[in-house]
């Protein structure tokens, strides 16, 4: 186009102004680094059942029941659960907001799950997960530049 400036127009970045910085949160990323793990070792379990590994539900022969009830749908949830803390490592590790925002929806998905462990099921073990959610999830709200943001702006309407 002749006469148009091409320099003048806005870039994208600028346009949306600066991205959000969170904190990086190296063990938290570890954490999830070790979920995502967790996730892989039982698909592999699910998909070559009867192989080496197989001895490992021992550990708790309750998960083996139920994964082997939801057949198929049981695949699909760890390989979603699994991708999930993949990218809760990766966006925790290079400190943005929406890993840190991804995060902070598994860990309140894990305690409500927790809950509805120990109230329907009676299984006391799992209140375990919820001070320990508790705590992770109120590090990860108090720390970074992100939550000192969405305080402010809440604070004024």
């Amino acid at each position: 186009m002749p006469g148009y400036n091409f320099t003048a127009m806005p870039r994208v970045a600028e346009a949306h102004g600066p991205a959000q910085k969170s904190r990086c949160h190296p063990w938290f990323a570890a954490f999830f680094t070790f979920g995502a793990m967790m996730c892989a070792l039982a698909l592999a379990l699910l998909l070559f059942p009867g192989s080496a590994l197989n001895s490992l539900w021992r550990l708790n022969p309750e998960a083996q029941l139920a994964f082997q009830s939801f057949r198929s749908w049981s695949l699909l949830l760890m390989m979603t659960v699994g991708i999930a803390c993949l990218f809760a490592t990766i966006g925790l590790w290079r400190g943005t907001v929406w890993g840190t925002r991804l995060a902070l929806t598994i860990l309140s998905v894990n305690i409500i799950g927790d809950l509805a462990n120990t109230l329907l099921r009676h299984d006391y073990r799992a209140l375990i997960g919820l001070p320990v959610g508790a705590a992770m999830i109120f590090f990860l709200v108090r720390s970074g530049d992100w939550s000192k943001g969405l305080r402010t702006r809440t604070k004024g309407g």
